[in-house]
């Protein structure tokens, strides 16, 4: 996160504070807190028409799921920041949480398999994280 807000800094020439906390504002909400994993799914279609025709139909397909072995499986929490689509459309940009009891986090800390993807009627995927990426986003839980 510091390196994006750095980013946007860099990008955007912001140098005062009023600007800087206002950047602060927007990204400290992705941070996890302990007890979740947060995330950026974006959605690319380099074509304008393609995107207006493939975006509405795919609506909710940032209804993604995490799930530790052994445990119910755990559905995006997103937009919190504000609504991000319309009965026309959904964005390209979605921003979620991942919510886990505390016997999730102790399951994903001692090394369960853990599992991401998308249950839309439209788009079925799921991958099995590897250790290495499950240790890293491991060290973000509590």
């Amino acid at each position: 996160m510091q390196y994006q807000v750095q980013e946007m800094l860099r990008l955007e020439r912001i140098f005062e504070p009023e600007g800087i906390q206002q950047e602060l504002d927007v990204y400290n909400p992705l941070i996890p807190d302990g007890n979740n994993w947060k995330a950026t799914f974006m959605v690319e279609y380099e074509d304008v028409e393609e995107r207006r025709v493939r975006l509405p139909p795919d609506r909710h397909r940032e209804d993604r799921l995490v799930q530790a072995e052994g445990y119910d499986k755990v559905f995006a929490i997103c937009n919190e920041d504000l609504d991000r689509e319309t009965e026309d459309k959904t964005s390209a940009v979605h921003f979620m949480r991942f919510e886990f009891t505390p016997e999730m986090v102790a399951a994903i800390k001692q090394g369960a398999t853990v599992r991401a993807g998308i249950d839309h009627p439209n788009y079925h995927e799921q991958v099995k994280l590897t250790p290495q990426v499950r240790d890293s986003l491991a060290g973000d839980l509590r």
